[in-house]
C-alpha cells in the first residue's frame, strides 16, 4: 500500500471527510491543504482570494502541496483547484497514490450551495460555475488519479470501504 494518499476532486466531493477516516483507519497523519494554508496565513481562504486573487492563492497552495507531498505516511485532501497547476499534478503523482472522489454537479451543488467559505461559488449562478469547474477539472483529476471513486448516493462508510479495497489491490 502506498505511503502517501492524496485526494483530489471538486469542492463538496468529500475529500476532507473521507480523507480523515482513511487516515485514521490506516494510522497515517491527515492534512487538508486549504486548512494548512489558513493555519499558516491566519486568515480564511475567502480573504486570501479577496486580497491576492486566485493566482495568489494558487501560489500558496502549490508551496503547501510541494512541502506536504514530500512527507511520509500522510493522507492529504487537496483543494478542488490544486490540479490546475502542472507542478501540483506532478508532485501528487510522484509522491503517492492519488484518489479522485467524483460526484456529479447536482450532488456537489446540493452539498456546497449554503457554504459561504467557497470563494468560487459566490457569484450569481453557483450551479453554472460548478458545471464549468467540473468540465475544466474532470480531465485533470482523471489524469492524476490511480483510483477513481464515485461518491454519489453512497454513505461515507461504503465509500471508505471501497477505497480501502482498491488500495489493497494496488
Amino acid at each position: 500500500m502506498a505511503a502517501n494518499i492524496f485526494f483530489v476532486g471538486l469542492m463538496g466531493a468529500g475529500k476532507t471527510t473521507i480523507g480523515r477516516i482513511i487516515a485514521k483507519h490506516l494510522n497515517k497523519t491527515f492534512y487538508d491543504s486549504d486548512h494548512e494554508i489558513e493555519r499558516r496565513t491566519g486568515v480564511s481562504i475567502p480573504v486570501i482570494f479577496e486580497l491576492e486573487k486566485e493566482d495568489g492563492f494558487r501560489k500558496r497552495e502549490a508551496a503547501v502541496i510541494e512541502e506536504l507531498s514530500q512527507m511520509q505516511d500522510i493522507v492529504l485532501a487537496t483543494g478542488g483547484g490544486a490540479v490546475l497547476l502542472p507542478e501540483n499534478r506532478k508532485q501528487l503523482m510522484e509522491h503517492g497514490t492519488v484518489i479522485y472522489l467524483r460526484a456529479n454537479v447536482h450532488e456537489l451543488w446540493q452539498r456546497t450551495r449554503n457554504d459561504k467559505n467557497r470563494p468560487l461559488l459566490q457569484g450569481d449562478n453557483p450551479r453554472r460555475k460548478l458545471e464549468q469547474l467540473f468540465a475544466q477539472r474532470d480531465p485533470l483529476y482523471r489524469e492524476v488519479a490511480s483510483i477513481i471513486v464515485d461518491t454519489g448516493g453512497q454513505p461515507v462508510n461504503a465509500i471508505v470501504h471501497q477505497i480501502e479495497q482498491k488500495l489493497l489491490s494496488l
